[in-house]
């Protein structure tokens, strides 16, 4: 007791230590009400800083591929009484005039939650968080099966988004996602998640840089950069012939009979039940606090499953202290696939699933169709993905004044052409919500001279037409392989997170007609 009093005297000093002091003695009541409030949320009351970035491990560890994370936070909401609506039912008697909390999901990859008040009506709008839950892989071909080159099994694969580069050689690979299987006698077709950790079951080899200029790369993705699975003699258990029940699988053929048997073992299921799979490869090994003061949190496909955690952290937090019949507010996270790759699938943000579920559930809710330029006209949507620490040995490729550095605050994201969606107004409202919240604000913006990446902010924005910001956690070594970020800065999105769902509506009402 003693230990947890001691923690929470030390996160009092922080949030202190980070809050900016109103300059108006008016507001010095209402902001100490509100610090108070924030202190004694669910996240920052049962969770100190490091037992959220510890989650965060073991959270990436136990949930691969998209697949398991969608699958994590869809029980996560069920246990917090969110309750589930399959996208191909109807809406209309499911969500009735007192609102609620619901969530739907789309590919087993795309997932929206939810949190819609009794009093809530169109012009209050939506207060979405939107994030993409994809991190970059390395996908299983749908023909996998590979000859043997001098008794070595592999297998054959393709990158998904920048990946099967040099950052991919010699790490313990494990593989996992969804397969879809038939069981006998039946003809309904179900999937089934499987996961190979902690078992790492290939390897990408790098060559010994004896051999010379061979080996300097860049490699071949195709030919040189080809996942070792093993190297099975013909006596050893496991490599019998396939049986005659085993052929019938219309994978048979496709991929290599160990790999098949290994996977449905995963599954429970037999080799011959097998219907189809989307298998990915990836890093087994977990992720770990680093550091001599414990500054850093190192792990494994950050982006972006950091804002993702972050986000919906926030909002469960949230609704654990929102009444709903008293609410007015419509509050939503999604989640998207595919934003690496350009997000223009049905699971990914060009796909519409955010549009969808508030012209469903607002007219379930209100009985009548609801004008959705209203809707969307007075909604904030913060586009939540990683952006870039400043990293000490490459100080030139940053611009002075606009970059983020560890443990501090989430970083807006700030671009001129139009690769972030942030405007001015954006900015500002950001800023006043962090200073309700006893936040601090970051900086990114690059230099002229170098190129910006993108997210899924300009797509939201240009589809709904509300007002979008460019937000997130800031990391180290993006497209990395493995990668980093502060150890406190998984709590400090959660915090900032569940500040914009307190505090959005009253913040953006005083910005009028801006």
């Amino acid at each position: 007791m003693e230990e947890q009093r001691e923690i929470l005297e030390q996160l009092k000093k922080t949030l202190q230590m980070l809050t900016v002091e109103p300059s108006k003695n008016n507001q010095i009541a209402n902001e100490e009400k509100e610090k108070k409030e924030n202190e004694n949320s669910w996240c920052i009351l049962e969770h100190n800083y490091e037992d959220i970035a510890q989650e965060f491990i073991d959270f990436i560890y136990k949930n691969p591929t998209t697949y398991h994370v969608v699958s994590f936070f869809a029980e996560l909401l069920d246990k917090h009484n969110f309750k589930y609506l399959s996208e191909k039912s109807n809406w209309q008697d499911s969500i009735g005039e007192d609102g609620g909390k619901f969530y739907t999901i789309r590919n087993g990859t795309n997932l929206s939650a939810f949190i819609l008040g009794k009093n809530w009506r169109a012009e209050k709008g939506v207060g979405v968080i939107g994030s993409h839950v994809d991190a970059l892989t390395v996908k299983l071909k749908p023909v996998s099966f590979k000859d043997t080159a001098e008794g070595y099994g592999r297998i054959a694969v393709a990158p998904y988004g920048g990946t099967l580069n040099e950052l991919w050689l010699d790490r313990d690979l494990g593989i996992g996602g969804r397969l879809l299987y038939k069981k006998k006698g039946t003809n309904e077709i179900k999937s089934a998640l499987v996961d190979s950790t902690p078992l790492p079951v290939c390897r990408i080899p790098s060559l010994a840089p004896h051999f010379g200029k061979p080996a300097e790369g860049p490699f071949d993705k195709e030919d040189q950069t080809i996942p070792v699975i093993g190297f099975p003699s013909p006596d050893e258990e496991g490599n019998e012939p396939p049986t005659d029940d085993e052929k019938k699988s219309p994978l048979f053929g496709k991929h290599c009979i160990h790999l098949l048997r290994y996977v449905a073992k995963l599954a429970g299921v037999e080799v011959s039940e097998l219907i189809q799979m989307d298998l990915d490869l990836f890093d087994v090994q977990k992720g770990t606090i680093g550091g001599i003061g414990k500054h850093f949190l190192f792990a494994p496909r950050l982006d972006d499953r950091l804002c993702s955690f972050a986000a919906m952290i926030a909002l469960i937090c949230y609704a654990k202290d929102v009444d709903t019949e008293e609410s007015e507010l419509f509050s939503t996270v999604t989640l998207y696939d595919n934003e690496e790759i350009g997000s223009l699938t049905r699971q990914g943000a060009k796909g519409g699933l955010l549009e969808s579920v508030v012209e469903r559930s607002s007219s379930a809710f209100t009985k009548k169709p609801v004008d959705l330029h209203t809707v969307w006209a007075n909604s904030i949507i913060l586009s939540a993905d990683v952006n870039h620490l400043y990293n000490p040995n490459f100080p030139e490729v940053y611009l002075k004044n606009h970059f983020p550095v560890p443990n501090v605050g989430i970083t807006l994201s700030l671009d001129p052409n139009g690769h972030m969606a942030t405007d001015v107004v954006g900015t500002a409202l950001v800023e006043e919500l962090a200073r309700r919240n006893g936040d601090k604000v970051q900086y990114f913006q690059i230099k002229n001279n170098s190129r910006s990446g993108g997210t899924i902010g300009p797509s939201l924005a240009s589809q709904t037409g509300a007002r979008t910001i460019d937000l997130g956690i800031a990391q180290l070594s993006m497209h990395s392989i493995r990668a980093a970020t502060g150890s406190k800065d998984v709590g400090l999105g959660v915090k900032f997170f569940n500040g914009f769902f307190k505090h959005w509506r009253s913040v953006y009402d005083e910005f009028g007609e801006l």
